[in-house]
């Protein structure tokens, strides 16, 4: 049923998508947009039933494709991958700026939304610099209404010199107008768009390699000014897609090379140096779409919009985003901190009471009793401690957590952080990444997908358990109330500052790695994106407790507990079996207590750690099963039981500190390995992920203790 482009035009030998064109006569049009404009919609109200979806070969996108008729003739509407510019940062803006410039299609559409034309101006501008035969279908007029927005599209149409629909894509106003639009634009010859003017020099630099290019570029339908820019900018990409699509690398060539030169050299003396020319061009066009907003688009702002405008003001504002985010964060946790205390109390004496039935049947069956203790005091004893300390704070945080993402908040913290991880030439969409790690190591890895640039996101992953998740938050509370035990008040404003302290730690050791990856490992500049800050919304309940219980709690406790249950195993086995009248437990323990010396621990507390890699929550139990030298998970207690027996089995305050440090660093759990890896699909990285946090926490351990132990503050 189709040919494919190779058939009709370059694009797509080079970039593989398949163009099902029922007939040569039909006309190809591009669909393109910002997401969440009802792109989606305009393409079924046109095409209905007559789509199918299909990928470009080599990326996880996907475009549908689709025929429409109008006045006799047929058009093929090919769907591209919604994206905020063309200047592909992204698979999907990659996508689709390689189909816009190389797919050969007749004419293009970009829908935008007519209540917010400026911000859907600016990929307008660049499609039109691409493709002249350019509709602009204006969407949401219902919508815009609503608010009280009104659009000339004279003016428009006059300012971008190409024809302006406005559209009602859900109740079909104004789709008529639009086909009949396209129709004529896509027999269209001679159409001349308003260009931006990017000023005198870049302009005089682009005419010159232009008129290098023109006649390299003959047949190729490629616009030769959109050719010149690109070439000025040395952007790698964009050159890679040009050179695969003509087949010969521009810049190489003699002529072009010395032209490129002769432009650069024109443009630096006239105070344009080239490697900021990428910058300017994005000014120019961010400029352009403002100037013609304000002209073609009258509005007064609503009651909701002014109030949006005021929050902002407070949220994101340079002296008060910072505090109140972490102030808002700080709120979360300890909600969630003494929320999951009563809860996970109540599920410890709800799993005790079970663990006893659960022996008395064993015994009445027959059982040996080293199966019921291996299953009842291994097993079954591991498994329900990792449920009882993780499923109460992640049933809280996470619903809490996705309260903020719903209502719009999340955004802003991105926001709000975009300039920190810029610095470190990062991607400040990891604010949100690093977030979500609070919660849990495994989601935080897991939502790094919402980093387009593939160098960015390993970074995040990478550096994600720099922050503490819910399963090391007991560990590290109970380390703090241990350290400040007995002091009242005074006390607990401590232990609150210096559990604050130990987050902020690890929020700067995010940075600090970020920004140590990405000058070695990982080199590369930062990538820019398009943040939309989107309305305010009072959050959906209901919703949000399904979303944040099924898709996020009970997801991340399923993967641990397949974990847990023969991590607990394991832990029997290495408490009960003896070698020279002594444990496997407390031979591993003494086998590392050179290292832990080292550390300011010992090799009880880093063989804990070592086991609990299934869980961060058994660390602690492990902990005094091998002190007391039990062959079960010991409960902690009170804070002065533990405090007790960790004072007679030779603890500090040297001790806790470290201890308290090597909780913040060390190597992810199980879950999170297993997640890194699933999400990098290499062994390398995921090994990178394991050594870094690790390293960085034996580092930071051995200094403090070094450091002490040289000013005499506790005994070699």
């Amino acid at each position: 049923m189709g040919l494919t482009a190779s058939s009709t035009g370059m694009g797509a030998v080079d970039h593989g998508l398949v163009i099902r064109r029922g007939s040569p006569e039909e006309k190809v049009i591009a669909l393109a947009g910002n997401p969440n404009v009802g792109k989606s919609t305009v393409f079924n109200a046109l095409t209905g039933m007559n789509q199918h979806t299909g990928n470009w070969p080599g990326k996880t996108v996907s475009c549908a494709q689709g025929i429409y008729e109008h006045a006799g003739e047929k058009y093929l509407l090919v769907d591209l991958p919604g994206t905020y510019s063309l200047a592909a940062h992204s698979r999907e803006e990659e996508a689709a700026r390689d189909f816009l410039c190389f797919g050969d299609a007749d004419a293009a559409v970009v829908v935008c939304d007519a209540t917010c034309l400026e911000r859907n101006l600016n990929l307008a501008l660049q499609t039109i610099e691409i493709q002249p035969r350019t509709v602009l279908c204006v969407n949401l007029m219902d919508e815009a209404e609503k608010k009280g927005i009104r659009i000339d599209f004279k003016e428009l149409e006059r300012l971008t010199g190409v024809p302006a629909v406005a559209v009602s894509a859900r109740s079909g106003k104004g789709l008529e107008r639009l086909m009949q639009e396209i129709a004529r634009i896509a027999q269209c010859s001679s159409i001349q768009p308003q260009l931006i003017v990017y000023g005198e020099p870049i302009d005089s630099a682009a005419a010159l390699v232009e008129r290098a290019i023109r006649r390299h570029l003959e047949g190729s339908g490629l616009n030769p000014r959109w050719a010149a820019l690109r070439l000025l900018e040395r952007d790698s990409s964009q050159l890679d897609a040009l050179g695969a699509a003509l087949g010969v690398r521009l810049e190489e060539l003699p002529d072009v090379s010395g032209a490129l030169e002769q432009a650069r050299q024109r443009m630096s003396a006239c105070g344009v140096p080239p490697e900021h020319l990428e910058d300017i061009l994005v000014r120019k066009l961010v400029r352009c779409a403002e100037r013609i907003s304000k002209r073609a688009v009258i509005s007064a702002p609503s009651a909701k919009e002014a109030r949006d405008r005021r929050l902002d003001r407070i949220l994101t504002g340079k002296h008060t985003g910072i505090p109140i985010m972490l102030l808002l964060l700080a709120l979360i946790f300890w909600i969630t901190i003494v929320g999951a205390n009563y809860p996970s109390e109540l599920l410890s004496s709800l799993f005790a009471w079970g663990g006893e039935w659960l022996s008395g049947v064993l015994v009445r069956l027959g059982a040996p009793d080293w199966l019921e203790s291996a299953f009842v005091s291994g097993i079954y004893g591991v498994l329900t401690r990792v449920v009882a300390v993780m499923l109460p704070p992640m049933a809280i945080f996470f619903p809490m957590f996705t309260l903020l993402e719903d209502s719009g908040y999340l955004p802003r913290i991105a926001f709000n952080l975009d300039k920190y991880f810029k610095s470190c030439s990062a991607c400040g969409k990891q604010g949100l990444t690093m977030a979500m790690g609070f919660g849990c190591n495994t989601v935080g890895i897991t939502g790094c997908r919402i980093i387009d640039s593939p160098r960015e996101r390993l970074i995040a992953v990478l550096t994600n358990n720099f922050v503490p998740c819910n399963g090391r938050f007991p560990g590290m509370i109970a380390m703090v109330s241990v350290m400040f035990a007995g002091g009242g008040l005074l006390g607990g404003v401590m232990q609150t500052l210096v559990l604050t302290g130990v987050i902020l730690m690890g929020i700067g050791l995010t940075f600090l790695t970020s920004k140590l990856l990405s000058k070695t490992l990982l080199r590369g500049e930062p990538s820019s994106f398009t943040l939309e800050l989107p309305p305010y919304r009072r959050p959906q309940i209901g919703r949000v407790l399904v979303r944040s219980i099924f898709d996020r709690t009970l997801f991340v406790l399923g993967r641990a507990a397949a974990v847990a249950a023969p991590a607990g195993l394991l832990l029997w086995i290495l408490a009960n079996v003896q070698m020279d009248g002594r444990s496997l437990l407390a031979h591993g323990a003494d086998s590392l207590d050179p290292l832990g010396r080292l550390l300011g621990m010992d090799g009880t507390i880093l063989l804990s750690f070592v086991l609990g890699f299934p869980a961060n929550e058994i660390v602690i139990p492990v902990m005094l099963m091998t002190y007391l030298a039990q062959g079960s998970l010991t409960d902690m207690g009170s804070t002065a039981e533990l405090g007790a027996i960790l004072a007679q089995n030779g603890w500090t305050w040297l001790t806790a500190v470290c201890t308290i440090l090597f909780f913040l660093m060390h190597w992810p759990c199980s879950t999170a390995c297993i997640t890194i890896w699933r999400e990098t699909r290499s062994l390398k990285w995921t090994i990178i992920a394991v050594l870094l946090p690790t390293l960085c926490g034996m580092i930071c351990c051995a200094l403090v203790a070094g450091t002490a132990r040289i000013l005499g503050l506790v005994p070699y």
